[in-house]
């Protein structure tokens, strides 16, 4: 037997909407700007109302992965009359080069920003090559 999917564009639509703009089941995208400043790489993550506790860093192989969670506080006698704002868990990963030393990751979340920097790794670096010329000599050629 055989089963066929249909596609509905527009339901694939909303749900991208939904995705990007989040909802009270599915957080927004975690929005992220990297850079790179001479042997330093930032990642700087988007994390407001977060609390840092709940934020969650790891690098297995290659592959950044940040979670952090952040949830409405209900008081007693207080009537919610707008929640737009997204709650809940937010993940998101990044796919790091081998010329980054993930060893010496700094982490810092000041301001609702998680603030990552990394190291670029010394095998990564331009360096200086010894070549023997024909005379014997070595000499020094910028590699």
């Amino acid at each position: 037997m055989t089963m066929l999917m249909r596609t509905d564009p527009f339901r694939d639509v909303d749900r991208m909407f939904a995705r990007l703009a989040g909802t009270a089941t599915g957080p927004a995208v975690m929005h992220v700007d990297a850079e790179r400043d001479g042997d330093w790489f930032h990642v700087y993550f988007d994390l407001p109302g977060v609390d840092p506790g709940s934020i969650d860093l790891t690098v297995e192989r290659n592959v950044l992965s940040v979670r952090a969670q952040r949830q409405r506080t209900h008081r007693d006698g207080v009537e919610s009359v707008i929640a737009e704002r997204p709650m809940g868990v937010f993940t998101r990963q990044l796919f790091l080069g081998d010329t980054l030393d993930t060893d010496k990751l700094e982490a810092e979340y000041d301001s609702g920003v998680l603030h990552l920097r990394i190291p670029v790794s010394d095998s990564a670096k331009p360096r200086r090559i010894s070549v023997a010329a024909g005379s014997g000599t070595p000499r020094q050629i910028k590699g």
